[in-house]
């Protein structure tokens, strides 16, 4: 199997999350693997993707046989996330941050939005601060 193939499905997972590629090649036996994504949480994501092709876990070093440049278009955030039926604002940090506490930060970060932090709406549209 080519390093080319090996990695096709973090290729794939950066483009549905919106990457703009500019290099995906194979060269002398590394993978090249350069674009631009629009927060540091998708980078984030698709860097775990490569990881885990290799078994790797998010806290280990990137695969010695991966060259990548994964640049973001704006960082002034961590993500934007849309929200869903049933979520909360201690869910959603829980999903960001591992820890539902940090609710208080992204509700921080909303305050033109939100009044409440137990009142969100299907559909807002929430800045997840940098952790």
């Amino acid at each position: 199997m080519s390093l080319k193939d090996k990695y096709q499905s973090a290729l794939d997972f950066a483009k549905e999350v919106g990457a703009e590629m500019e290099n995906f090649h194979e060269e002398d036996g590394h993978i090249v693997f350069n674009g631009t994504v629009a927060t540091p949480y998708l980078r984030n994501a698709i860097w775990d993707k490569l990881k885990a092709i290799n078994g790797l876990k998010t806290e280990d070093a990137a695969p010695a046989e991966v060259k990548a440049n994964i640049k973001v278009s704006d960082d002034s955030v961590y993500h934007k996330h849309t929200v869903v039926a049933g979520e909360t604002l201690g869910k959603i940090a829980k999903h960001y941050f591992e820890d539902a506490s940090k609710y208080v930060a992204i509700f921080e970060a909303n305050k033109d939005i939100l009044k409440n932090p137990d009142l969100i709406v299907v559909g807002q549209v929430l800045s997840i601060p940098n952790p």
